[in-house]
């Protein structure tokens, strides 16, 4: 069965009427694919736009699932960089019958993409549509790190029989067999966060970081975003005056250049292999501001993805230099690499042979060049102790 017979093709009328013709801008370089596209068809592309107008699953903020088109008007009407990149739009997953038919078209969508090689731009509707990302990696027999950009983390105990994007966290970590090694959130707002919330974020070894945290040393969160494999972005975690088209936007958050930013770090990593843009509400969006803010995001991203290296350490590899820090503490050795090209450094952590091969992906941890100065100073970094842990 081909994933065609999910979409609403991209419209001519759905687009506004004077978009730019001249070569250089979007509307003229991003495919638009019709009704009949199938597998084959997608290979050639090196990101998709997928669509999905699915809102069931909002809370308090009814009307996002209109924000695929309104952020697609915006995203089109800008002007392309110099890219050497192919970007298809598969158009809009129709609403299912009921939501967990949603969840299930866009699994088998993010699944066949990832299987070509197509890095998925999700843009919804509601963040609980997270849900059916992950099932796409757990399909995929992925097991993966998710970072979620939030005001809050939508955590909603060990017991959620009715996911919705308040808590579908939930449904993802205390699912059986689980496919998640690592969440982080980056933005969460103290006042929007209960402490037993925080408490099990810790128990279980994940990272949450407060708003003002991020902010004060945005090169932080690079770090973290290079280690996700799928980032969630809710337009929720900007302040409302740069983005007011959210039912639950606050006066507080990032403000629009800094979620540029962020999600530029996600387009420059080689690991991160779907993204997703939730929670834009065009009802109730101020001059289209908020979809302009989510489309020039999404340029942000493949603008990052444009300049992408394939860049992953090991001792075989002339681009890295090694560095080997005697921490008795842990009982080894910590090891450490940094790019020649990049200057980005990575961490090693230990496993057993048996491990490894399971788990290679996540063993090379990003870091900081600060995580190498607290180790050198017989410090164990946070980071390395965290991920550590998970390894047990």
């Amino acid at each position: 069965m081909e994933i065609s017979i999910y979409f609403e093709p991209v419209k001519s009328e759905s687009l506004p009427p004077d978009l730019p013709s001249y070569s250089a801008s979007l509307s003229q370089q991003i495919v638009a694919l019709d009704e009949s596209f199938d597998e084959d068809d997608l290979a050639q592309f090196d990101a998709v736009i997928v669509g999905v107008s699915e809102e069931r699953g909002a809370v308090n903020n009814a009307g996002c699932g209109q924000a695929p088109d309104a952020i697609r008007r915006a995203l089109y009407s800008l002007s392309a960089g110099s890219w050497k990149l192919k970007i298809g739009d598969m158009g809009n997953i129709r609403p299912g019958e009921n939501i967990s038919d949603t969840y299930f078209a866009l699994r088998d969508t993010i699944f066949r993409l990832l299987r070509s090689g197509v890095v998925p731009i999700v843009i919804g509707g509601s963040e609980d549509l997270s849900l059916g990302v992950y099932s796409g990696y757990e399909q995929a027999g992925r097991i993966i790190n998710l970072v979620s950009v939030d005001a809050r983390l939508n955590y909603g105990g060990t017991d959620v029989k009715n996911p919705d994007a308040a808590n579908f966290l939930s449904s993802i970590i205390f699912k059986k067999p689980n496919s998640l090694f690592n969440f982080a959130n980056l933005g969460y707002q103290s006042y929007f966060t209960d402490v037993a919330t925080l408490q099990a974020m810790n128990k279980l070894f994940f990272d949450a970081w407060r708003l003002g945290v991020v902010r004060q040393n945005l090169e932080e969160a690079e770090p973290v975003i290079r280690n996700a494999d799928y980032l969630s972005f809710d337009i929720s975690a900007v302040r409302y005056s740069d983005a007011p088209g959210n039912g639950n936007a606050s006066p507080n958050g990032f403000m629009g250049d800094e979620a540029c930013q962020l999600v530029r770090y996600a387009g420059i990593s080689s690991k991160l292999s779907c993204i997703g843009f939730y929670e834009t509400n065009p009802t109730l969006d101020q001059r289209g501001q908020t979809a302009l803010l989510s489309a020039q995001m999404i340029w942000y991203f493949i603008d990052g993805l444009a300049v992408r290296l394939d860049e992953y350490p090991d001792d075989k590899h002339d681009n890295f230099v090694k560095y080997i820090v005697d921490a008795n503490s842990v009982g080894s050795d910590m090891i450490f690499f940094k790019s020649k090209q990049t200057s980005r450094w990575w961490m090693q952590l230990p496993v057993s042979h048996e491990k490894e091969k399971d788990l290679l992906r996540h063993i090379m941890v990003p870091c900081t060049y600060a995580d190498y100065q607290r180790a050198a100073a017989n410090e164990i970094p946070d980071r390395w102790w965290k991920a550590y842990q998970k390894l047990m």
